[in-house]
Order: structure tokens, then C-alpha cells, then sequence
């Protein structure tokens, strides 16, 4: 048998529901594998052994094996509290919070058999895309580490890729799973608005933030968003689920017989090219030629999406971004430990009148019809996932707020409409650089359409042909 960290998520899971490996041999594996690498890594803003270890032992004991999950090791990102568990939301301003009650997605995950090894690592409050917390260690590029892991979940792909665990929820409000995902050479899925019960975005300004996976297959991403979905199986038991238009998986068939012929638009310009200076560096276009040359090969149709512009689109996101920054709950004799970006923020928030948030939502509201219209001749639309390669450790401005927003946007421009649109998203790896980092492209659902991008993820995956690569820290 191979070390357990060399097996897909999936591989694992068929192995704990044999009987071969149990949910006590797992966790302690990958407690091993996260001792040894996460001081180099940095993707864990704090590991809870002990709390694994006993919760493995009442796994094996008390969860039916039925349970979607049963025994698989994950993470809580650090944004999503566990009773009992330091959670710090990536702020030096919350260091010693220990919360009393867990987060919705933390008691999904556990009802659906998970073991919890602790909370990766995210950036203040999940704001930007990149994790480098003053009030933690930056999360690492595990393919080079001297580059980020991307963010706001970039603890969880930082270890997902270097192997300390199999997979990792994270959180998506602006990009947060795709971004890093992308920048790991991983998969991760933004579900659509309403898909998992537990995040499903309908309580969020705008209805940005979801919940979803980072995984290292499309497989292994659709296992996870079926428990996360469902966490005590399909059909889904929860009372006050809010679904999207679709059918409600599981998923994972989708996933594994990669089936179908599709129309896929390709789309390159976005809705932020009036704001600043989107370009796409070589490496992000090879990616995307290489996502459309295997479209192509497949049988796939593809065409070009005619440019539409929303010259609007860059005032009313940046509004509502500053109006939920100015809903963080920090006192006042905390908010000298506040990270400069995180004071710009709730600055610029709290100048705002109810009347600019009422137009800014007004107005993204008819951007989300506008978009699905647009978009609703295709099954899918392709994108860069990225339009920079993975930035270097300290190369966002820490300083000034309207700079380091600047290159927030020129790194990932293709994200954030996905979630004003309420879309479902994946990002997966086609491409490797000269220097060997992986680049990926996104592929954009209909609304409810996961299972469309799923069947077309493994068919790319499959085409792909990238085998089991593995970054220089496994």
C-alpha cells in the first residue's frame, strides 16, 4: 500500500469504506505529513491533534460508514468557527477569540463523517485574494515557495497540494476557492448561489459568498461538495435548504463518467478592463489556448463571446466589498491591530449612505439578469482562471489600499462576476509553465449547472494527460 497522502480523495475514501485503512491510521497520517511539512508551508493557522485524534476514535465508533464523508481528514478554514477552537479570522484583532458555538459548515462537514485536523490559514476577515496575515505565517506556494498560495483560501490550497490533506473546504466571495485552487494547481468549485445549505450565500450583502471545495481532482471535488451539500446523503435532509435550479447531485457520477457534448464559449474580456489594465501574461493565455485546443479535440463546440462592457460593474462591487469590510465587529480599542488594507476598507465603507448601497445593489442585480442572458446559450463559457502567474510573497502594496485593490484585479479580473451572478464555477490546471507551475483555465455554469461542469472538468482532466505531477515540497 502507498503512503496514504499519494492516494486521490476518492481513493482514500474507497479504502476507509473497505475496512483497509481506518479513520484513527488517516488522521494520524496526515498529522505526520503536516508536522513535517507546514513549517515550511505555512497553510495551517493552527493544527488540533488531540481534537482530531478523539474525534477519528468517535468516528469509527459512532458515525454509520454510510455517512458521505466517514473518516476523511480536512480542515476548517479559519474563517468558519468550531466550538472550542481558536478562531482568529486571519486578525490579530481576534487572537484570542475561542468561539462558543460552531459555524454551519463546520457542523456539515461533521455530520457527514469528517475529521477536522484544524483551521488553515486565510487573510484578515477573507478580504483579499492572497493569504499573507500579520497575524500568521503567509501561505506558500507548495510548487514554489517563494510565490503565494493565493487567497482568501489559501491555507486550505496550500495544503491540499503539498498533501496534508486530501481535500479542504473553503469560502468563495469574490474568487476565494478559485483563486487559490488556481494558484496551487488544484480544482475548486464555486457551487451556485443556493446550492450548499451550509454557505449558501443568501444571507451575504449581494449574495457574493458560497462554500465549495479544493481538491486535486475533479473527482475528489465533486466527493466533497457532495457531503458538503448533503452531509447525511442524498436526498438532502436539510429543512431549510434554498436550492438552486438543477438537479441536486450527488455529484460524484458526474464526475466519474465525464460524459457529454457541449457548447463552451470562450470569454476574454471583463468587467473590470475599464478600470485598470487587464492583461493577460503568456502564461495564462497558454493556458487558456491549451484549455480550448482540448475543447476542440473532445468534440466540444466552441465559439467566441462577443465583448459586452459594464463600465459600471467596478463602482458597485468595489461599494459593496467596502460596505460588508464596514460590518466587521471589531471594538474600537482593537483597531490598531487591523491590518492597513482592513482599515481602508471599513473606512471607505462607513463613509458610505444607505442610498449608495441601494443603487450599487440595484444595480448588480440587473448585472446578474444581464449576465445570465448573455451566457444562457452555452453550457458552459471558458475563461482564464488567472491573468497573472502566482505572485510573489510580498508583492501586493501593504500600504495603500487603492493600490493593492489595483493588483488584486489585474491578478484575478475573472472571478468576481461569477458571484454577483450567482453562477456555479471550476478552475482546474491544463498548462505548465517552462518553470513547471501549473496554470489553469475556469469554466462558468448556468445557474444549477454543476453537474454540467463536472462531466466537462473530467473530460478535460482526462485530455489533459497531466498524471499524478507533484510540487518540489511533497
Amino acid at each position: 500500500m502507498e503512503d496514504l497522502h499519494e492516494y486521490t480523495a476518492l481513493q482514500l475514501h474507497q479504502l476507509l469504506q473497505r475496512g483497509e485503512v481506518t479513520p484513527v491510521e488517516a488522521t494520524g497520517h496526515f498529522l505526520a505529513r503536516i508536522e513535517r511539512l507546514d513549517p515550511v508551508v505555512g497553510a495551517f493557522a493552527a493544527v488540533t491533534p488531540e481534537l482530531a485524534l478523539e474525534r477519528a476514535r468517535a468516528v469509527e465508533r459512532d458515525v454509520p460508514r454510510a455517512a458521505p464523508l466517514w473518516g476523511m481528514p480536512l480542515a476548517d478554514k479559519d474563517l468558519h468557527p468550531r466550538a472550542g477552537v481558536p478562531t482568529a479570522f486571519g486578525s490579530r484583532a481576534h487572537a484570542d477569540h475561542v468561539p462558543d458555538e460552531s459555524d454551519d459548515l463546520v457542523d456539515a462537514v461533521d455530520a457527514a463523517g469528517a475529521v477536522s485536523l484544524g483551521k488553515t490559514a486565510t487573510p484578515e476577515y477573507g478580504l483579499p485574494s492572497y493569504t499573507e496575515p500579520l497575524a500568521g505565517r503567509p501561505a506558500r506556494n507548495p510548487w514554489d515557495l517563494a510565490l503565494g498560495a493565493g487567497g482568501s483560501s489559501g491555507g486550505a490550497a496550500a495544503a491540499v497540494a503539498a498533501g496534508m490533506l486530501p481535500f479542504a473546504p473553503g469560502s468563495d466571495g469574490g474568487g476565494s476557492i478559485r483563486i487559490p485552487a488556481a494558484s496551487c494547481g488544484l480544482v475548486g468549485v464555486k457551487p451556485s448561489r443556493g446550492r450548499v445549505p451550509a454557505g449558501s450565500g443568501l444571507d451575504r450583502v449581494a449574495g457574493l459568498g458560497v462554500v465549495g471545495p479544493i481538491a486535486r481532482t475533479v473527482a475528489d471535488a465533486a466527493l466533497l461538495l457532495d457531503g458538503m451539500v448533503a452531509p447525511r446523503g442524498y436526498p438532502p435532509q436539510h429543512p431549510f435548504a434554498v436550492r438552486a435550479p438543477g438537479e441536486d447531485g450527488p455529484y460524484l457520477g458526474a464526475a466519474i463518467r465525464g460524459e457529454g457534448r457541449f457548447q463552451v464559449a470562450v470569454m476574454t474580456e471583463t468587467p473590470w478592463d475599464d478600470f485598470t489594465d487587464i492583461r493577460l501574461d503568456s502564461s495564462a493565455r497558454a493556458a487558456l489556448e491549451a484549455g480550448i485546443a482540448l475543447l476542440d479535440r473532445l468534440g466540444h463546440g466552441v465559439e467566441e463571446l462577443a465583448p459586452s462592457p459594464e463600465p459600471g460593474y467596478p463602482g458597485a462591487f468595489r461599494t459593496i466589498w467596502q460596505a460588508g469590510a464596514a460590518t466587521i465587529d471589531v471594538p474600537d480599542e482593537r483597531h490598531h491591530r487591523l491590518e492597513p488594507l482592513t482599515r481602508w476598507l471599513m473606512a471607505r465603507g462607513r463613509t458610505l449612505t444607505a442610498a449608495d448601497l441601494a443603487s450599487a445593489l440595484s444595480w448588480l442585480a440587473g448585472f446578474e439578469r444581464r449576465t445570465i442572458a448573455r451566457l444562457a446559450p452555452f453550457d458552459a463559457v471558458l475563461t482564464p482562471a488567472l491573468a497573472l502567474e502566482p505572485r510573489p510573497i510580498g508583492w501586493y502594496d501593504a500600504e495603500d489600499g487603492e493600490a493593492n485593490f489595483a493588483q488584486q484585479v489585474r491578478f484575478t479580473p475573472y472571478t468576481s462576476f461569477v458571484n454577483v451572478a450567482g453562477l456555479p464555477a471550476l478552475t482546474l490546471p491544463v498548462h505548465d509553465t517552462e518553470a513547471g507551475l501549473p496554470m489553469g483555465v475556469q469554466l462558468i455554469g448556468r445557474p444549477g449547472g454543476e453537474a454540467t461542469l463536472f462531466a466537462l472538468a473530467a473530460q478535460l482532466e482526462r485530455a489533459a494527460r497531466r498524471g499524478r505531477r507533484r510540487p518540489p515540497v511533497w
